[in-house]
């Protein structure tokens, strides 16, 4: 028991720390313009996903949004990029992944 327990604390230590997607995008300030389902100044999370539903490429296509900025997938309002130092690129994963979801 005490093995297993030393190997799954090794194992934790090992692994790349990942914050919950929603701590993740918060900290990273995608809140501001930003809700799961409603219109704040960008589109909602479920608008995202029904846009991207079924696309094979849309975790990188959208991660490649959150990084580089873009305007006119929803609107004229600019969407600033967002580099690691507001989001590293795991929890940008999980964000991302956890938006299509809705």
């Amino acid at each position: 028991m005490r093995k297993l327990i030393l190997l799954s604390a090794a194992l934790a230590l090992t692994l790349p720390a990942v914050a919950a997607p929603e701590d993740a995008m918060s900290k990273a300030g995608c809140m501001a313009c930003h809700a799961k389902d409603k219109k704040i100044l960008g589109p909602s999370f479920k608008d995202i996903a029904t846009k991207y539903k079924g696309q094979a490429s849309a975790v990188a296509t959208l991660s490649d949004k959150v990084r580089k900025g873009g305007k006119g997938s929803f609107g004229p309002i600019p969407m600033p990029p967002n580099g690691p130092d507001k989001i590293n690129d795991a929890d940008l994963k999980a964000a991302v992944e956890f938006i299509l979801a809705q």
